[in-house]
């Protein structure tokens, strides 16, 4: 009666066919395309949670860097990539400002990426030239107030730009914005006194603090880091409300299908929490987030809105 009935099924209705395809398939793998340089903070922080993926998802997940472009090389790489959730993006907060940032931005990253997991965030630290004898934020923000200061600006529309410009906004100092391409030429130019202030990844800039090149004062995070707990948080040195972060996050086509993000925020987060158990997120200075992907829609858009008015209220023109 059993066989009877089973025969009877029409081909749509039979177990194989009802039940979902497996994601990831076997033999199938899973791209993590990173928009900046190898050996970069991203990239360090994108080939620790991509391993740690392919664990739990039971795949293969490689890494890619598609530079150039300010992000937007991988940005597009991802955008035109097939909705299947095998091409993913591992990127920073910057990804997210395009349209504040660029003057022909050519995506919306709002509307044209499906958020599947925020994986990290990580404070900023502000140093300033050796050859100023200030060592407190007090003192900063006095002579900033009364002399023009010179900033440098890594990137445009970065954490480290954003920053800056709340540090100006609510420490009352007067900026020269000094633009460069990438961390490392603005951190010589700082440590050689052709600058005054960088405020940029701490992980990038405490090297050259601990060895004495840049000289520390504060970090933009709500509580003191360990790998610098000598050094003080914005907040407890005078600018009470001065709360910053950079951070980190995973993104497929927009039309990937629901359920894979599902299981893609459902690995992430997996991936995170072993990332901080062993400790190698803290290692790069990274705070492990966890969320689901609808909590990292509405922190993208709170986030936008934010850097939008930091923008508008310095006068900032798209470029």
């Amino acid at each position: 009666m059993a066989c009877a009935m089973s025969a009877s099924l029409p081909a749509w209705a039979s177990p194989a066919a009802a039940s979902p395809a497996r994601f990831p398939e076997a033999g199938r793998t899973i791209r993590v395309i990173v928009p900046f340089v190898a050996g970069g903070g991203v990239d360090s922080a994108a080939r620790l949670f991509s391993e740690q993926l392919r664990k739990q998802l039971g795949a293969t997940v490689i890494v890619e860097n598609r530079v150039g472009g300010s992000g937007v090389v991988g940005g597009r790489a991802v955008q035109g990539a097939p909705a299947d959730g095998y091409t993913l993006l591992f990127s920073a907060a910057t990804h997210v400002l395009a349209k504040q940032v660029l003057a022909h931005p050519p995506y919306d990253p709002q509307t044209d990426f499906a958020p599947v997991a925020r994986v990290g965030e990580a404070p900023l630290m502000l140093v300033i030239s050796p050859q100023h004898p200030y060592g407190k934020l007090g003192e900063v923000l006095a002579a900033g107030a009364k002399n023009t200061w010179t900033a440098a600006i890594p990137a445009v529309g970065a954490p480290s730009h954003l920053a800056t410009l709340m540090l100006a906004q609510q420490g009352r100092m007067q900026l020269e914005y000094v633009p460069y391409k990438g961390t490392q030429p603005a951190l010589v130019d700082v440590g050689g006194g052709h600058v005054d202030l960088l405020l940029d990844s701490m992980i990038s800039v405490l090297p050259l603090a601990k060895a004495g090149k840049v000289k520390p004062i504060a970090i933009t995070s709500g509580k003191r880091s360990p790998l610098a707990p000598e050094v003080p948080t914005l907040q407890e040195s005078g600018l009470p409300r001065f709360a910053y972060v950079s951070w980190y996050g995973l993104w497929a086509p927009r039309d990937t299908p629901a359920d894979r993000i599902r299981r893609l925020n459902e690995a992430a987060n997996a991936a995170v929490a072993e990332l901080a158990k062993s400790g190698a997120f803290a290692s790069l200075g990274i705070d492990p987030v966890t969320e689901t992907p609808e909590q990292f829609k509405r922190f993208i858009a709170a986030d936008v809105a934010q850097s939008a008015e930091l923008l508008r209220s310095a006068g900032f023109k798209p470029e």
